[in-house]
């Protein structure tokens, strides 16, 4: 089985396929993207993805894109472990949880709503980083509202991490980007806590990217 990942150090989305290929032990290659550059829209990778964005995850040269697809389809291509539930309810429950911040959070921080509230509104940096903040804090606001009526066990789901954890520990990679304090989401913490502790998800985080470090050594 052949995968590779066109992915980016600093993306969220690219987390979360990384940490799924990891928990299944699939060996991928990562082909970085900057996003920040604009490397997406250039000819070579629009060929590849016509959405212009990361992840790009091909498989024995099929193509998927979206990281909620991509995880689904990892499932369907290698069952065990499972990342999505089995049952048809706690796979809706999975799924809310996982679009929570695919579909409403995440979405509104990406770099090409930065650039437009930069260029179309003015924002200056803080601006933007406010902006950041705000719809970040509510992502995790959320979450620990949901995770208070239903306390993981030890993950949200179950004694195993799966889908939702992956999505629930991606936003609080956001919260590392934009160095805010969990004390107000103590439920979210704790459970980011434990999916850090293991190797799939902590060798995953952006921190620990070859790109990363590559950047943070120009600063």
């Amino acid at each position: 089985m052949s995968i590779q990942v066109y992915g980016f150090w600093r993306s969220i989305a690219s987390f979360r396929v990384r940490v799924a290929l990891r928990l299944k032990g699939l060996p991928f290659e990562e082909i970085p993207i900057d996003i920040l550059v604009g490397e997406q829209f250039k000819p070579g990778y629009e060929a590849v993805n016509a959405e212009r964005v990361v992840p790009t995850f091909i498989h024995d040269g099929h193509s998927v894109f979206q990281s909620l697809a991509i995880i689904e389809y990892l499932d369907d291509i290698q069952p065990e472990p499972r990342l999505m539930p089995e049952d048809a309810k706690e796979r809706a429950y999975a799924r809310s949880l996982a679009l929570m911040t695919i579909a409403d959070a995440h979405p509104l921080v990406v770099p090409r709503v930065r650039n437009h509230l930069a260029k179309t509104f003015g924002a200056d940096a803080k601006a933007i980083e406010d902006w950041g903040k705000h719809w970040t804090t509510e992502g995790l606001a959320t979450y620990e509202r949901l995770l208070e009526r239903r306390a993981p066990a030890p993950f949200a789901l179950g004694t195993e991490p799966g889908l939702a954890d992956i999505c629930i520990a991606g936003q609080v990679v956001g919260a590392h980007f934009l160095k805010l304090e969990m004390n107000a989401f103590p439920a979210v913490a704790q459970l980011a806590d434990r999916c850090f502790a293991m190797p799939a998800f902590a060798t995953s985080h952006p921190f620990e990217q070859p790109g990363y470090k590559t950047a943070t050594a120009h600063h």
